[in-house]
């Protein structure tokens, strides 16, 4: 009877302890990064897929750097969104490292798909968020959130970039808020 209670008693203290040790772990949107999902829908050779995931890491490498300049790379020379240009994107990525610091963001990727053209494209449908630390406050602050975003990339001399995203611009923003141009 003795060892039923203490084999009960080590089966109770290594399940808690089993239990409690995801509590240390961040939560997921801590950890940042790109991601295509399982269930993925993906019409486009494996190159591809790797050279625009890559043109992600090395964006999401440059922002936790906080070089407005390497993460421009991302962006294609002729990226036009909502009347926003490259230049435009410059500005406000270097607002926004100026104002915030230890940035992530998370991109998970719903669809890849080939477009045809010269240079070769990808439309891929990413739903994600950017988030920081506020300098002035120190708290962490949601810069942005996205659901179903159609990223375009080109394919310029063998480096993944993003040309612009697909969408009607609403007739008014609600609350004043900007259009998603980030990632």
């Amino acid at each position: 009877m003795i060892w039923r209670s203490r084999v009960a008693g080590f089966v109770i203290v290594c399940g808690l302890g089993w239990a409690l040790s995801g509590c240390g772990l961040p939560p997921l949107m801590h950890r940042g990064g790109i991601m295509v999902d399982s269930w993925a829908d993906v019409k486009t050779d494996a190159d591809s897929v790797a050279g625009i995931l890559a043109a992600f890491n090395r964006a999401e490498t440059a922002l936790q750097a906080g070089n407005v300049g390497e993460l421009m790379d991302l962006y294609s020379e002729e990226y036009q969104y909502h009347g926003l240009a490259k230049h435009d994107l410059q500005k406000i990525w270097a607002e926004l490292l100026a104002q915030h610091r230890d940035f992530r963001s998370n991109h998970i990727l719903s669809r890849i798909a080939a477009a045809p053209g010269t240079p070769p494209g990808a439309e891929l449908i990413c739903t994600g968020s950017l988030w920081a630390v506020s300098k002035e406050s120190g708290q962490q602050v949601n810069i942005d959130s996205w659901y179903g975003e159609v990223h375009y990339m080109v394919n310029e001399n063998g480096t993944w970039r993003v040309r612009g995203h697909r969408g009607m611009s609403p007739k008014g923003w609600v609350f004043g808020i900007a259009p998603h141009p980030f990632f």
